[in-house]
């Protein structure tokens, strides 16, 4: 509430008989306008709604060997993911004379161009990226290659995470061995 302050004096006269009325200084308490400032602050808070949280939606591979979609050597890409951020990849099936030669490593700096290179050189029916994750990638890592994907405008269908066979996870520590990764 507001309350007068009486006590100051304003005793001066600027002639003679004329008496001044003493000034009244007043003050505002301002207790009740921060208690409705939290009142609107709490009302806010209660009724607003947050972000909602937004996934991108994947396709995987089905379990059902009779449903799984056949894909073309010439149109797969497999891109396996190592500790350190680290980025393998390979066209087609590997081949054990040319495995030295198929099997090659990149960074993800460089990673968007082989995908896009790769969506342009194969029709799209064709087109298959098989992503896979080694025991010692991180799920950053991960999920990077699935924006560049998003970014790159492979369409949902066109790629997949599964499982990393054997003989890649021994050309992945040979490789890693060989560059000094630890």
């Amino acid at each position: 509430m507001a309350e007068m302050d009486t006590s100051s004096g304003g005793g001066h006269k600027k002639g003679p008989g004329v008496k001044k009325g003493k000034k009244l200084s007043t003050r505002v308490d301002l207790t009740p306008m921060v208690d409705l400032g939290f009142l609107l602050v709490t009302f806010f808070v209660f009724t607003t709604t947050m972000a909602q949280s937004t996934a991108m939606n994947m396709n995987e591979p089905k379990d059902d060997p009779n449903q799984q979609l056949k894909v073309k050597n010439s149109g797969a890409m497999t891109i396996l993911l190592g500790k350190k951020d680290q980025v393998y990849y390979y066209y087609g099936q590997l081949d054990p004379a040319t495995i030295s030669q198929q099997f090659k490593s990149t960074s993800f700096r460089d990673i968007r161009e082989l995908i896009v290179g790769k969506k342009k050189a194969t029709p799209i029916d064709d087109l298959m990226y098989i992503i896979k994750s080694d025991k010692n990638s991180t799920f950053k890592n991960a999920i990077n290659l699935l924006d560049e994907m998003s970014i790159s405008n492979v369409p949902p269908g066109h790629y997949a995470e599964v499982d990393m066979t054997a003989t890649e996870e021994e050309l992945i520590r040979q490789t890693e061995v060989a560059n000094g990764i630890k």
